[in-house]
C-alpha cells in the first residue's frame, strides 16, 4: 500500500490563554503566561497555589444547556476544540463520505471531576441512600474514550473512531494514529488530539504528592521556566488541542487553506521507571530519530524542535542530553523551545497545543519563545529562544511529547510545498 500524502487544514483549542486560535497564538509569540494563584478550590493545604487554568469558557457556545450538563469538564473542552478545528478548515460536512472521516481523541486522565462530585454524593449521603442518588451519567462522563465518542456523535463522522491514553503522551499519540489512517487509507478525514480537566483537589493533590510541581507561589507567571537553572517543577493546566487532518488530494479538491504537512510519527518506550525519565534519553532519541526516517528527512533538515520541556529538573536535562546525542554538531544550529513555560502543562492535551504551535510557526515564520528564562544551566545549553519569538525560515518541526510510565512520541511537520 502506497502511503498518501496528509495535511493539517485545521486547528482548534482550549488553553489558559486563549479559546480560540487567535488568542492562543498571540499570546504565545508574546510570552504571556496563563498562570495565576488557583481558584478551583481552597489550595491552602496543598504545597502548590498556583495554576493555569482556562478562563472565560463557555461551552454553551456549542452545545446545549442541556448536553452541556451530561458532559465532564474535559469531554467538553474537546467537543469545543474539535468544532473550531472543523469550522477553522473550512469543510463542508455536509459534502464528505462521513464514514471516511474519523475522531482519535484521548486524556490523559479523564473525567476526574465527575468522580469526585458523585464520590463525594456516596459519601455524604451513606451507602443507604447513595446509590440512588448518583448520577445515571456517571460512567458516561467519566470513561476517557467519551471525548472521541461525543464529537463524533456531535459533528456526525461515522469513521474510525478511537483514543490513546498515554499521560503527556496522549494527544501526540492520537494524532499520530490519526495520521497513520489516512496516510494507509482507511480515511480521508481525521480529527485528532487530547483533552484534559484535571485541576480537582485529587488530581492537583496527587500531583503534588508526588512533588512534582512548582512551588514558586510568590510569582505564578515565573513559575513555569523551562531549562532554567532554578526550575523546581512543572505548573498544572487544562484545556484540548484538536486538529483537522486531511489526505492531501481531498484537501486539494476542496481547496482548502493548508497550515502544514504532517510528514513523521514515532515512538518509543523507556522501559525505566513509572515517572521519571530515562536520563540517558534513550526513548527520546529512537522516538524523534523514528519521526524524522518516517518522514524522509535528513536530521540536518530539522529547524525547529518544540521540547516536552516540563520544566522540572529531571525531563528539561534528559531532553536536553537526547538531542544534543541524536543531532550532534547539528543541534547547535536549530533553536528548541517550550510553550509550557506560556500554557502550563496541559498534560493529556499538551501535544495538541503544541502541534498547532509548530503549524503556526511554519505557517507565520515566527518562532514561540521559552519564557522565565533567566538563569543558564549548564546541563542545558542549546538554543532555547529565550524570553522573545523570533522570526527565523521554518520549514521542518519536530513536536516532543513524553509522559509517565516511559510513553514517547515525536511528530513532525514541514511546510507544505505542493
Amino acid at each position: 500500500m502506497s502511503n498518501r500524502r496528509v495535511v493539517l487544514t485545521g486547528a482548534g483549542v482550549v488553553t489558559p490563554v486563549g479559546n480560540n486560535i487567535k488568542d492562543f497564538w498571540e499570546n504565545l509569540i508574546n510570552g504571556k503566561s496563563g498562570a495565576d494563584f488557583l481558584t478551583a478550590f481552597d489550595s491552602k493545604y496543598f504545597n502548590s497555589h498556583i495554576a493555569a487554568e482556562v478562563k472565560n469558557f463557555d461551552a454553551t457556545q456549542y452545545m446545549s444547556p442541556k448536553q452541556e450538563r451530561k458532559l465532564d469538564k474535559f469531554v467538553k473542552y474537546a467537543v469545543v476544540a474539535a468544532k473550531m478545528a472543523l469550522e477553522d478548515s473550512g469543510l463542508d460536512s455536509n459534502k464528505i463520505v462521513r464514514e471516511r472521516a474519523g475522531v482519535y481523541i484521548g486524556s490523559g486522565i479523564g473525567g476526574l471531576h465527575t468522580i469526585e462530585s458523585e464520590h463525594r454524593k456516596f459519601i455524604e449521603l451513606g451507602p443507604e441512600k447513595g446509590p440512588d442518588k448518583m448520577s445515571p451519567f456517571l460512567i458516561p462522563m467519566l470513561i476517557v474514550n467519551m471525548a472521541s465518542g461525543i464529537v463524533s456523535i456531535e459533528i456526525g463522522f461515522k469513521g474510525p473512531n478511537s483514543s490513546a491514553v498515554t499521560a503527556c503522551a496522549t494527544a501526540s499519540h492520537s494524532i499520530g494514529e490519526a495520521f497513520r489512517l489516512i496516510q494507509r487509507g482507511y480515511a480521508d478525514i481525521m480529527v485528532a488530539g487530547g483533552s484534559e480537566a484535571a485541576i480537582t483537589p485529587m488530581g492537583f493533590g496527587g500531583f503534588c504528592a508526588l512533588r512534582a510541581l512548582t512551588t514558586r507561589n510568590d510569582a505564578p507567571q515565573k513559575a513555569s521556566r523551562p531549562f532554567d537553572r532554578e526550575r523546581d517543577g512543572f505548573l498544572m493546566g487544562e484545556g484540548a488541542g484538536i486538529v483537522l487532518m486531511e489526505d492531501l488530494e481531498h484537501a486539494q479538491r476542496r481547496g482548502a487553506r493548508i497550515y502544514c504537512e504532517v510528514v513523521g510519527y514515532g515512538m518509543s518506550g523507556d522501559a525505566y521507571h513509572m515517572t521519571a525519565p530515562d536520563p540517558s534519553g534513550d526513548g527520546a532519541v529512537r522516538c524523534m530519530r523514528e519521526a524524522v526516517n518516517d518522514a524522509g528527512l535528513n536530521l540536518d533538515e530539522v529547524d525547529y524542535i518544540n521540547a516536552h520541556g516540563t520544566s522540572t529538573q529531571l525531563n528539561d536535562k534528559m531532553e536536553t542530553q537526547a538531542i544534543k546525542t541524536l543531532f550532534g554538531d547539528h543541534s547547535k544550529k536549530f533553536a528548541v523551545s517550550s510553550t509550557k513555560g506560556v500554557t502550563g502543562h496541559l498534560l493529556g492535551a499538551a501535544g495538541g497545543v503544541e502541534i498547532i504551535a509548530c503549524a503556526k510557526a511554519i505557517q507565520e515564520q515566527i518562532l514561540p519563545p521559552t519564557i522565565n528564562y533567566e538563569y543558564p544551566d549548564p546541563d542545558c545549553d542549546l538554543d532555547y529562544i529565550p524570553n522573545i519569538a523570533r522570526k527565523s525560515k521554518v520549514n521542518v518541526a519536530l513536536s516532543n511529547s513524553l509522559g509517565f510510565g516511559g510513553h514517547n512520541v515525536t511528530l513532525a511537520v514541514k511546510r507544505f510545498i505542493g
